[in-house]
């Protein structure tokens, strides 16, 4: 099983700095099956190619593997294709072998991580059992490789016996060396139908960090979680789950952001109900509303909390609440976690009675999808009738919307959003409901707070009176 990658770029050996591997030596990597040797057939100022073989013990495979298929024959287990093509097993030797390569660092030439080099890439033996050419082109060519095959036959001797399912393959690319990389880990293993690995939840975790934004943005993208998860539809519902989680974010999180941006922030809405349930927590509360819930990124967090016995959310989209039913596989619920959480549907603008006697409610992100006329009636839905002891409500913060270099000025952040606030104006609008309805409001940012405009997002968390008094008459003695 050999894998070969070559560079021109000047002088070419870099890629030995690049890899973490001398030209001039030879290297093995021991395996599970077997052992992968690094080694360079050349290296010279004008060309460097580097080699991984694999060599895999048969013997090994059938004593060790997790994942032995039933074979047709009896000695399938030892005679197979598993020593000579490309396969999972190349796939975890790219990631011993190359890991500080993958990873983007280098320490000696740390600027050469990000540039684009041109590479070659050779796979002796890549097999393609249903889709053939046309599915290996639609896995590479997306990505701007230049692809070019050749079908193997069965047996050059005997060419009645016609072609086989296998394929060399070449791949020219101009790419950092790490996307090359982490675009082999994922890609081989799409088309292999029998990885040496058990394929679980952990594969999921390893499919969203290596395919990062290339894998977000492919065209086949479900194909390929639908094959690198063996087909496995709770695992791939899952694992699209995550992906449509993670692009929701970026939508939520507002314009586009400078890249440098991004990379040294956390997503805003995940900062946001992370924060939320902070202080949830806080306020002691075991029985809690989530209003306007959506697809339940903040109920699936409060699930994780033991002190939240009771969990309820509402939102006034049907379908949303369907969605949400899937997202937190709520029909696979054992019949305790059936009592503790419940979707209703519902709209925050009329009384409901199935609100009332909650300990906390949080309403994250809402208020400003609200017409200005209705936060009336959604004020005394939520303070007068249901009126929570706590209650934990976000909203955009408008004097940041000038830091978002492509929203225009004066426009909000998302067409649905009928307003948006200052700072000041926010807190005037709390301070006016707590005299009210008997609540005090606190107030913080959300976010990375700039100097000047505040945090991209704001939040106040309301504590009713006479909760407040009630904790002012206790003394400190009797604790």
């Amino acid at each position: 099983m050999l894998l070969t990658l070559q560079t021109t770029h000047r002088p070419a050996t870099d890629l030995g700095y690049l890899l973490h591997k001398h030209p001039g030596r030879f290297q093995s990597v021991d395996l599970s099956h077997g052992k992968a040797h690094i080694f360079y057939p050349e290296a010279s100022e004008s060309r460097c190619k580097v080699a991984l073989l694999l060599e895999i013990d048969p013997i090994a495979l059938v004593r060790n593997t997790r994942n032995q298929k039933a074979v047709n024959f009896s000695l399938g287990q030892y005679v197979n294709d598993r020593p000579y093509v490309a396969s999972s097993f190349m796939s975890v030797a790219l990631s011993k072998a190359f890991n500080t390569a993958m990873n983007a660092k280098c320490k000696d030439k740390p600027a050469l991580v990000a540039q684009a080099l041109p590479f070659e890439v050779e796979l002796h033996s890549l097999p393609a059992p249903k889709g053939g050419e046309v599915l290996i082109r639609k896995l590479f060519e997306p990505l701007g490789y230049t692809v070019e095959l050749e079908r193997q036959p069965l047996d050059a001797q005997f060419e009645t016996w016609g072609m086989s399912k296998y394929f060399r393959l070449v791949l020219r690319h101009t790419l950092p060396l790490h996307l090359l990389l982490t675009h082999l880990y994922v890609l081989i293993p799409v088309l292999d139908n029998d990885k040496h690995y058990y394929v679980s939840k952990d594969e999921i975790d390893k499919l969203i960090e290596r395919g990062g934004t290339w894998l977000q943005e492919h065209p086949e993208r479900e194909q390929i979680t639908q094959r690198y998860l063996l087909h496995l539809k709770s695992l791939t519902r899952n694992a699209m789950d995550r992906m449509l989680e993670q692009e929701a974010d970026a939508e939520n999180d507002g314009p586009e952001e400078p890249e440098e941006m991004k990379a040294r922030k956390v997503s805003l809405h995940q900062q946001r109900l992370k924060q939320a349930v902070k202080a949830l927590k806080a306020s002691g509360a075991s029985r809690v509303l989530d209003l306007g819930c959506g697809e339940g990124k903040l109920l699936r967090l409060l699930l994780r909390e033991r002190q939240f016995r009771e969990i309820c959310g509402m939102d006034a989209s049907f379908k949303t609440l369907q969605n949400a039913r899937k997202r937190l596989y709520m029909d696979e619920f054992s019949p305790r976690q059936n009592e503790r959480l419940k979707l209703i549907h519902g709209a925050l603008t009329y009384r409901d009675k199935r609100l009332e006697g909650y300990d906390a409610a949080a309403i994250i992100e809402v208020i400003e999808h609200l017409d200005e006329n209705r936060l009336q009636a959604f004020s005394r839905v939520v303070f007068e009738f249901a009126r929570p002891e706590t209650v934990v409500l976000t909203t955009p913060n408008a004097e940041y919307n000038v830091r978002f270099e492509t929203l225009p000025a004066g426009a909000f952040r998302h067409p649905d959003h009928r307003f948006e606030w200052t700072r000041q104006e926010f807190e005037t609008w709390a301070r006016a409901i707590g005299d009210k309805f008997g609540y005090r409001p606190e107030f913080s940012p959300v976010g990375e707070e700039d100097p000047e405009v505040g945090g991209p997002s704001q939040m106040a968390v309301f504590t009713r009176n006479d909760v407040l008094n009630q904790e002012s008459e206790i003394d400190p003695d009797d604790n």
